[in-house]
């Protein structure tokens, strides 16, 4: 959607939700110069982001979540999934037509080697209070890692980019918008990088109590 928005619409901006990858950032900016702009999770938060951006003069057509969520400024924003699949079938046989594939769009988009997403139960009675306690730390725990550096612009959570030859990625953390959970995003663009900095993040979380971690995040 991106790629066909952003012929329409040259250098517009793109709003995703937090938990998209470096790749895509790379292939909205680089590929197809156009802006990408993270925002929260949830598809309202996305939405009301890219009509924000319109209102103070920041063109944005395309408001997108990871789960498929999608809203578009030409069909004034109704979260329309119908719509979207349209905009794909006009495209699908212009590509058809020309002897070309509609992935052809996305044929330079980079994927990362690993990705998982792991839940971190808070378990305190205020557990807003003890999630935001918790990505302070992190973020104290980052500044003290020579080859990790806080993302800026980041508008939920803490994002980390991962710079050491053996990480080679990045990784959210997040208060979950419903649940007394902390989601944590991790991708790796090399082998064993996703463990890697899950090894490191278990350290970070020996010192905190009142937490439910998954496996890959306790100590060994």
């Amino acid at each position: 959607m991106a790629a066909i928005v952003l012929r329409e619409h040259p250098g517009s901006t793109i709003v995703t939700d937090s938990i998209t990858s470096d790749g895509l950032t790379q292939f909205i900016e680089e590929e197809l110069q156009g802006v990408h702009h993270r925002f929260q999770r949830g598809y309202k938060n996305v939405i009301n982001e890219s009509i924000r951006l319109n209102q103070i003069g920041q063109e944005s057509w395309l408001a997108i979540e990871t789960s498929g969520h999608g809203a578009m400024k030409e069909n004034y924003f109704l979260d329309d999934g119908a719509y979207l699949i349209s905009k794909l079938l006009v495209e699908l046989a212009r590509s058809k037509r020309s002897g070309q594939n509609i992935t052809d769009l996305i044929a330079n988009l980079t994927e990362p080697q690993e990705s998982e997403e792991y839940r971190i139960k808070l378990k305190a009675n205020d557990f807003k209070a003890q999630g935001a306690a918790v990505i302070s730390q992190l973020e104290t725990f980052a500044t003290q890692q020579p080859d990790w550096r806080i993302v800026p612009k980041n508008y939920e959570g803490i994002r980390i980019a991962a710079q050491s030859a053996s990480e080679d990625g990045w990784l959210l953390l997040r208060l979950s918008l419903h649940d007394p959970v902390l989601p944590l995003n991790i991708e790796s663009n090399v082998q064993g990088g996703v463990a890697a900095m899950a090894a490191r993040l278990a350290i970070f979380f020996q010192g905190i109590d009142a937490l439910e971690l998954p496996p890959a995040l306790q100590p060994v």
